[in-house]
């Protein structure tokens, strides 16, 4: 026999609304009523639902995992698959449980993520960047849930974000690049109405124009992060008839894919054409050459999010972003 709280109540001779404010440890109720309620409970060995636990408290401790964007990263992709393990260990420990909501069906069925996290009360929901961001994102933060951005721009009462100071990541590339003698560099950036591939290309721009080198647009090619489009990209760089000395990849993936086509055209790394990618998945230790690439914090994001967003859940507001420097790692694809 499944048992409900107005059962429980009912055998006990008080209201369900005192039966609930016992399970959750509510004061103002007597110990005989608890003792008597608590008895009746073991006896008939009763399980509170999850749904009842979060309405009587109002608090569920579940968080929305979200991978927005209809062109999105998920789970399989290296560097977000990091940052959200570190992630779901901080919030794991703060006593929180992870759902995580698809947008597989999101444009057939015009799904809500609002009506999705109040159909299960979640307490807060972490939002991970993809491309083309819907609308109903931000319908989450206009609404006033909890909501901590990783790698996406989200501003509100009760919304902030997480990300590596891009801009001056790029700049590390290219000073490195000047140091080593190298002045001409072409650039392979992610799609640029994403957030992330706009930082990585001011901070390219910004940091050659500082050190007075040429921005040639010819060098310029944008793909999706991922290395097929960096294998594109450096093949249409092959098309001009100067090439750069160097490339900087906004993406260690791109890196790989640039990589590929400059060998197909008969050349070596980094003995002809230097390259610098971006992010450090494990796979740059492994490459041949090993990539040079910059290496985010992607621990450092995972917790710094988890502890934000459970600050927006408890009642701080107005939580200023936080921007994690980054460090370059030299390995062959530089050769120096």
């Amino acid at each position: 026999m499944n048992l409900t709280i107005k059962d429980i109540a009912k055998m006990a001779g008080v209201s369900p609304g005192t039966v609930s404010k016992i399970i959750n440890n509510y004061s103002g109720i007597s110990e005989k009523t608890k003792k008597k309620v608590m008895d009746i409970i073991t006896e008939t060995g009763y399980q509170p639902t999850f749904s009842a636990k979060a309405l009587a408290t109002k608090k569920s401790n579940l968080i929305g995992l979200i991978y927005a964007g209809k062109v999105n990263v998920d789970f399989t992709h290296p560097y977000f698959n990091e940052v959200v393990t570190s992630f779901k260990k901080a919030i794991g420990l703060l006593g929180y449980d992870i759902i995580m909501f698809s947008n597989e069906q999101f444009y057939k069925d015009n799904g809500s993520y609002l009506a999705r996290c109040r159909h299960f009360h979640v307490d807060g929901c972490v939002i991970i960047a993809g491309e083309e961001i819907e609308d109903a994102i931000y319908e989450l933060v206009e609404a006033g849930i909890p909501c901590m951005g990783i790698d996406l721009e989200l501003s509100g009462p009760s919304a902030s974000f997480v990300m590596s100071d891009n801009v001056n990541l790029s700049r590390q590339v290219i000073q490195h690049f000047y140091l080593h003698g190298i002045r001409d560099v072409g650039f392979i950036g992610g799609k640029r109405d994403s957030a992330i591939a706009m930082f990585r290309e001011k901070g390219f721009i910004d940091a050659m124009n500082q050190l007075g080198l040429d921005v040639k647009k010819e060098w310029m090619y944008y793909g999706d992060f991922h290395e097929e489009s960096g294998y594109v990209a450096m093949k249409k760089i092959f098309e001009n008839k100067t090439l750069p000395r160097a490339i900087f990849a906004a993406s260690d993936m791109m890196a790989f894919g640039a990589i590929r086509a400059i060998k197909e055209q008969g050349l070596r790394v980094p003995e002809d054409i230097c390259i610098i990618g971006c992010d450090d998945i494990d796979a740059c230790r492994y490459s041949s050459p090993k990539l040079t690439t910059v290496r985010q914090d992607k621990d450092r994001l995972g917790k710094l999010a988890a502890y934000m967003l459970n600050d927006l859940i408890n009642g701080k507001s107005e939580l200023k972003p936080i921007f994690i420097d980054s460090k370059l790692i030299v390995r062959e694809s530089c050769g120096r």
